[in-house]
């Protein structure tokens, strides 16, 4: 409607204008129509644009605005020609405004509908991801569930703080507003078009890091799939296109070929980006290695895990069923390539190889964390082993070896002590793996004959563990029916809850196995019974020993690059290589460990104080010793006793050296000196006798006897003080323990070899002396032999009482008879008695003739005896009554000095047995000063050295001390140690675990 009217007015106008021409002389043209007029009723002009006309005098003077006043002014009189154009102005400025208005409107529109199909071709752009979530690592997918995004939104600047940096576009819009009026604007499509060729160049720019390259290789994939499904699509079409088929099929080839080559140029981009974390990682451990000695070092979260792990182990050798501590268990048949797999993911060859022999003999529990350096390290030992260098990884081989063949008992072939060693190196996964001894189905010969057993019997303590993953590992290039650890596994894990299922040497398995569906069945667990988590393809080698670990990376790599079983996609990629392995090793391992530490925690903790309450209770006053504590406490109190040997005073030391001599040696100076010399007629033969035989005994005997009385009696001291109880504070459990210290003291210890010569010396000097100074010196070797006398003729006496058997009181008083043979003595006795009584001078031996008379005249009377008989009755008779003189010529040479000093000169009394026993006395006292200085010098501090060093060698000794230290007391103090460590230790890594998520 307003269009028509519009369109009216102009006509009216363009009439009156071409009608009209008061005041103008030239004929008006079409040109000189008002833009309105033309931009509507005349649609067909060729410029839609404004043009102002060239303006001349004539028609300024009826174009200004200021001749009339507005309000007499009206839009269709056509009385003056002046109105025309003062009327014009407001139709031009209402064309203006239409066309500003439409213009806003339809660049709004455009704009709006060229936006909303640049997005719907972006998103087409965009592939579908959901088909290559196998490209990426399943722990990708769960990185919510170990990283705080919260936390990280929290640490971004807010939203008013990034508002702050973006432009202000309220003024961006007015400005432009402002400039549409004077700008010409282009039409929508080409507005749009820019706008997209701008963000085309934005995104080409991003797209040129490394999130932009994976980006593009997601788009070819997903081009290389439509382009595979639409080929696979033509290739199912009827039986007409035939020959059209064969190329198909190459297409689906070639696309699946390439398709393959961008995934695996995918996977080494994400290594090469791994590769680039790894050196980071290790240039910031380094910087921390730096700093150790300025701050302390914090262990690592899997050193504290595996400390734990080593207590339950020394706590509990036989795997107690409380320990159910996750632990990555690896079993498989012998040769399999158990310990191949665990050195890939190690990433050294760290452990003994060898051609069809059982290498493996005993668990080795492996500790994997992160590291600057690749290292190893055994539990109780501070030597790192390079695991860059050939020379220590050939030690570290050599010293498995041994220990492994240490652990194992005599008459056994495995053992089940277990090796712990720690592995730490850039890029390692953080877990704890055990290697166990291969699972054998023959036992052959030079095993135990219960080998089989004992290794199944460990492979079952291991993974009952409900808590344990089982890396089950199956050698590939073998027929499957020859598995025996696949029906163990399925005992042990029935439903497969934590078993992952490793197939090995695959490459070999692709040559050999006629079908390679086969491979596929196994790997998709539909072969075995069993049941698994994961299964896995991987490759660990050509076989070679000598292969490096990187050269072996190298070889897989190529394999599965070029490997059917890939191509024909009967093995996804996130099923092959250890590298993928590794990963779903981890990731298992962190996630039973956080399900299960903080209920294990809690069982340590009723256990603690069961043991708390039972100490309590019956050991209230006590100190809860652990046996380590209460070696300690021994070995003090032992150190103690021994050097209470050095505070014992001389005057002690030479009393019992010189008694113990003397008793160790008088029956030889009695028997074989004395008695043979007091034969003699005159004392010049007495002297010379005594003389020569104590010389001989000298240089023979007496230093030998001389230093083993000394040695005895340092023995007898030293149990003296060991045995010896302190009252109250004795304690029993050490009684065992001080008994094997002073056994294994007193083996080691060896007396000085040179003390025998020198000891001579002295004793030969002292025992040359014949000169006696005073009548005391004279007096104590008169009693010295009278003591000597006296329990020598008790002896004797006790000696024929045995013989002849007891005397009529004794008969009459106990009541006590004679055996025959003892009154065949006693008769005998008789008769020789009687020959002394004839002849007070005999010798101490009888005469052929003599023996024969006494033998007739018990004849006689009835008595048989026997010539030996005789013999040994006369010489203890014959000693009985030369001690008896002896001793009644002691008592008359008490008053013998002053002719001694005289030399005896005019004098029938002759003291030369007296002189004999002073030369004897006084050697002793010398030997025993010379010993006593020894043993105090000496001897004492050798004595204490060895007791230390024998402590020593107990407190290295685990076994000993718990042979040793042993009861009830000792073990629970022991166990609640053990719990509270275990326990304290669960915590600290609980809340480590905690502060990691």
């Amino acid at each position: 409607m307003w269009r028509t009217r519009a369109a009216a007015a102009a006509c009216v106008i363009c009439r009156s204008q071409a009608k009209s021409s008061y005041g103008i002389r030239r004929r008006s043209s079409l040109q000189s129509l008002c833009l309105v007029s033309r931009s509507i009723h005349h649609p067909c002009y060729p410029s839609s644009k404004f043009q102002r006309p060239p303006l001349r005098i004539s028609i300024q003077l009826f174009s200004s605005l200021n001749r009339l006043p507005l309000h007499k002014t009206k839009l269709l009189s056509v009385k003056y020609g002046y109105q025309f154009h003062r009327n014009f102005w407001l139709a031009r400025l209402a064309s203006r405004l239409l066309r500003i208005r439409y213009l806003i409107l339809g660049s709004a529109v455009g704009g709006g509908y060229t936006a909303k199909k640049t997005y719907d071709q972006w998103k087409d752009m965009m592939p579908d991801l959901d088909e290559y979530k196998w490209i990426v690592p399943d722990f990708i997918w769960e990185l919510d569930e170990y990283i705080d995004f919260e936390k990280i939104i929290q640490a971004l600047p807010d939203a008013d703080d990034l508002a702050k940096l973006l432009p202000d576009f309220d003024k961006i819009g007015e400005i432009l507003s402002s400039l549409k009026g004077f700008i010409s604007l282009g039409s929508p499509g080409e507005t749009a078009f820019r706008a997209t060729d701008q963000g085309y160049d934005n995104d080409k720019q991003y797209k040129k890091g490394l999130l932009g390259e994976l980006i593009l290789l997601q788009q070819q994939i997903q081009q290389h799939e439509e382009e595979a499904r639409r080929a696979a699509g033509q290739y199912h079409m009827g039986s007409s296109q035939q020959k059209r088929k064969v190329s198909d099929k190459e297409k689906i080839d070639q696309l699946q070929e390439e398709l393959l080559r961008t995934q695996l140029k995918y996977q080494r981009m994400l290594e090469r980006l791994e590769k680039e974390n790894k050196e980071l990682r290790k240039l910031v451990l380094q910087r921390d290695d730096k700093g150790i000695h300025q701050r302390k070092l914090k262990k690592s979260l899997i050193d504290m895990y595996s400390e734990v792990l080593d207590i339950l182990s020394d706590y509990d050798a036989s795997y107690n069923t409380q320990d159910h501590l996750p632990r990555v268990v690896v079993v498989g048949d012998q040769s399999a390539g158990k310990t191949s797999v665990l050195e890939m993911i190690a990433q050294a060859r760290i452990f003994p190889r060898g051609s069809g022999e059982m290498m493996t003999r005993s668990p080795v529990k492996v500790t994997l964390s992160e590291g600057p350096h690749h290292v190893a390290l055994f539990k109780d030992s501070s030597r790192e082993f390079d695991l860059t260098k050939e020379e220590d990884l050939a030690a570290l081989r050599n010293e498995i070896e041994i220990r492994m063949r240490n652990s194992v008992k005599e008459g056994c072939t495995v053992s089940t002590e277990t090796i712990s060693l720690s592995v730490k190196g850039p890029g390692l996964q953080r877990m704890v793996l055990v290697d166990l001894p291969g699972v054998i189905s023959t036992v052959t010969s030079g095993m135990a004959p219960d080998t089989k057993e004992t290794i199944f019997s460990i492979s079952k303590a291991y993974m009952q563990n409900p808590n344990a993953i089982i890396l089950c590992i199956q050698d590939g290039s073998v027929d499957a029916e020859r598995s025996i650890v696949t029906d163990l596994v399925s005992q042990m894990d029935p439903q497969g809850k934590r078993t992952i299922f490793v197939l090995t040497k695959v490459d070999l398995a692709e040559k050999n196995v006629a079908s390679p569906s086969r491979i596929q069945q196994i790997i998709e667990g539909k072969l075995f019974p069993m049941k698994a988590l994961g299964y896995f393809a991987v490759v660990t080698g050509k076989g070679n020993s000598s292969e490096s670990i990187e050269s072996i990376k190298e070889y897989e790599e190529e394999f599965f690059q070029n490997s059917k079983l890939l191509k024909t996609c009967m093995l996804k990629a996130h099923q092959v290589t250890t590298k993928n392995l590794s990963l779903a090793v981890s990731d298992c391992f962190w996630k039973m460990v956080r399900e299960s530490v903080e209920q294990q925690a809690d069982a340590f903790k009723a256990t603690r104080f069961n043991l708390e309450t039972e100490w309590k209770n019956n050991y209230p006053r006590l100190r809860e010793l652990d046996r380590n504590e209460l070696f300690e406490k021994a070995k003090n109190e032992i150190l103690d006793e021994v050097i209470s040997l050095t505070q014992v005073t001389p005057k002690h030391w030479e009393e019992i050296l010189q008694k113990t001599l003397w008793e160790r040696v008088s029956t030889h100076v009695i028997e074989n000196i004395y008695l043979p010399a007091a034969q003699t007629m005159n004392s010049g033969t007495f002297n010379t006798t005594v003389d020569i035989k104590l010389k001989q005994w000298t240089d023979k005997q007496l230093p030998n006897k001389a230093v083993e009385v000394a040695w005895e009696t340092l023995q007898e001291e030293f149990s003296r003080f060991m045995t010896e109880k302190k009252g109250k504070e004795h304690d029993d459990i050490f009684d065992k323990l001080k008994q094997a210290v002073k056994e294994e003291s007193i083996k080691r210890h060896k007396w000085n070899e040179r003390a025998e010569d020198s000891l001579r010396v002295i004793q030969h000097n002292a025992l040359e002396d014949r000169s006696i100074s005073d009548k005391q010196q004279w007096d104590a070797a008169i009693h010295f032999m009278e003591e000597t006398l006296q329990s020598r003729l008790k002896d004797t006496e006790s000696v024929i009482e045995g013989m002849v058997g007891p005397d009529w009181r004794k008969r009459w008083l106990y009541w006590i008879g004679r055996t025959k043979e003892q009154n065949i003595r006693n008769e005998t006795k008789n008769e020789l008695e009687k020959l002394i009584k004839c002849n007070e001078e005999h010798a101490a031996y009888l005469a052929n003739d003599e023996v024969t008379t006494v033998r007739k005249n018990l004849e006689a009377r009835g008595i048989a005896v026997d010539p030996c008989l005789i013999k040994d009755t006369w010489h203890q008779i014959y000693r009985r009554y030369f001690l008896k003189t002896a001793l009644n010529h002691c008592n008359l040479c008490r008053r013998g000095f002053y002719y001694y000093q005289r030399h005896f000169v005019d004098s029938e009394l002759e003291c030369n047995d007296i002189v004999l026993f002073w030369r004897i006395q006084r050697m002793l006292a010398i030997t025993a000063n010379t010993l006593r200085q020894q043993l105090t010098n000496t001897e004492v501090r050798r004595l204490e050295k060895n007791v230390k060093e024998v402590l020593e060698d107990f407190a290295e000794d685990n076994e000993k001390k718990v042979k040793l230290l042993t009861g009830k007391r000792v073990q629970l103090a022991e166990d609640l140690k053990k719990v509270r460590e275990i326990q304290e230790k669960l915590e600290a890594f609980i809340e480590a675990l905690h502060q990691e998520k």
